[in-house]
């Protein structure tokens, strides 16, 4: 087996549709820079995903230089949208927690709009370390995160998701099978471990930077989603309920919180600290 590394990184800068796999990212303590620092929301400020609309899959972000986006959807004229300046924040909500942002502007919000079919608005973090803390049960006093869903990265590993393929061609829906990583949507994959060791994990290296390994991460009906033609099917929640339920929770990949800031490149050795 090949020496544990980092294979690829992922960044999304509009929660929950497509990015980009760059060779390289910036860590800040509330995750990699320009990942999920958007959002959109409905009518009444609550977040819109896949969960919901699952056409997003076919939308596509690229980060500008600058912090500003490059939008791409089937049947929408490519829009540009630069980061709004610094003012009047409204609350808009992800998941239970209250979170102070900044409306993008009526070109964004017609944009999705036309494209979903439904009132929505684009929403930007004008100030991740302050917005929207950790759950504390998880985190130190004062640690924030994104518009995420609950901590700042998420690792897989390709030995698991072998393994999990593995399970589903022995299963019901074996021709769903075998799933590609992105229907799990991490920020780090890594090569070289053996399947399912990351539920032991509490400590890693990534390259420069350290990591905590905090919570198994639950999946829900997003996984069960095509990322290329938006479909959905059974997999991988029906063999995920089947072999890798915890508690009430169906998991696959790790939770992290950086225990310090620097640059991980694809190729970086992944080192175990604990």
């Amino acid at each position: 087996m090949p020496k544990p590394a980092l294979q690829s990184i992922h960044l999304y800068p509009v929660k929950s549709i497509a990015g980009s796999g760059p060779g390289e990212a910036v860590v800040e303590p509330w995750g990699l820079a320009g990942d999920r620092r958007w959002l959109l929301v409905d009518a009444e400020g609550r977040q819109i995903t896949q969960r919901q609309q699952r056409m997003l899959a076919l939308a596509h972000a690229e980060g500008l230089p600058g912090g500003g986006l490059g939008l791409t959807a089937p049947g929408r004229k490519p829009l540009t949208v630069e980061v709004p300046a610094s003012g009047e924040t409204i609350t808009v909500e992800v998941w239970k927690d209250e979170v102070e942002a900044v409306p993008v502007g009526r070109a964004a919000d017609e944009w999705f709009s036309g494209y979903l079919g439904v009132e929505c608005r684009l929403v930007h973090l004008d100030a991740p370390e302050k917005r929207r803390p950790i759950d504390p049960e998880y985190s130190l006093p004062g640690e924030t995160v994104s518009f995420a869903d609950g901590f700042p990265l998420l690792l897989t590993t390709t030995s698991s998701l072998d393994a999990l393929n593995s399970l589903i061609a022995q299963g019901d829906h074996a021709d769903e099978g075998p799933l590609p990583m992105n229907r799990f949507r991490p920020n780090v994959v890594v090569d070289g471990t053996a399947p399912w060791a990351e539920d032991d994990w509490r400590r890693v290296r990534i390259g420069e930077v350290v990591f905590e390994v905090v919570k198994p991460c639950s999946r829900c009906v997003v996984t069960t989603t095509d990322q290329r033609t938006a479909e959905r099917g059974k997999e991988p929640l029906r063999t995920l309920a089947r072999h890798r339920r915890f508690g009430d929770q169906l998991v696959f990949g790790q939770n992290l919180i950086p225990r310090g800031v620097g640059t991980i490149r694809i190729g970086d050795p992944f080192e175990i600290l604990g």
